[in-house]
């Protein structure tokens, strides 16, 4: 194995890695009692894990655009973009709302944290930028990966 073949399989290891980490504290942010709180959290995680990821890459980090294109991406996919919102505002309603959010959301915000992560790993993979980035060219594969990070999510296993 060559020195760049080493290199970018400790990158794609490392993103793969700060993909399952972001989803952990996702996960944890859901569990925030506190609506529209939590879901503010788990935007700034996966802003956060775009920009640890674009460092990984060599990729200059551009918040701003981030901003809009997780919004653009994560608003596209409807309806299990909202799903985490819905679910943390469905904390408001007593009792049972605090029930429904802190079993459903912690699910969806690890999902779709773990699909924002594997779009832009796969994007940055390609060579991509922040500038080359169409949502809509991967919304399908933001949607499978959703699936796909419910899964794992849910796979998580509990202390015995």
């Amino acid at each position: 194995m060559t020195e760049l073949e080493k290199t970018e399989s400790t990158t794609f290891e490392s993103a793969e890695d700060l993909v399952k980490k972001s989803m952990y504290v996702s996960m944890a942010a859901g569990l925030v009692p506190v609506p529209i709180f939590d879901f503010l959290a788990i935007s700034g995680i996966q802003l956060e894990m775009i920009r640890r990821l674009s460092h990984l890459y060599g990729v200059t980090f551009m918040e701003g655009k981030v901003k809009n294109l997780l919004g653009a991406l994560i608003g596209g996919s409807f309806p299990s973009s909202v799903a985490p919102l819905f679910a943390g505002l469905s904390k408001l309603i007593p009792i049972v709302g605090s029930t429904i959010g802190a079993v459903t959301l912690p699910l969806a915000a690890g999902a779709s944290t773990y699909a924002v992560g594997k779009v832009f790993i796969q994007h940055f993979e390609s060579g991509g930028t922040f500038l080359t980035f169409d949502p809509k060219t991967v919304r399908a594969y933001y949607e499978e990966q959703f699936k796909e990070g419910k899964i794992v999510a849910s796979e998580i296993k509990k202390p015995s």
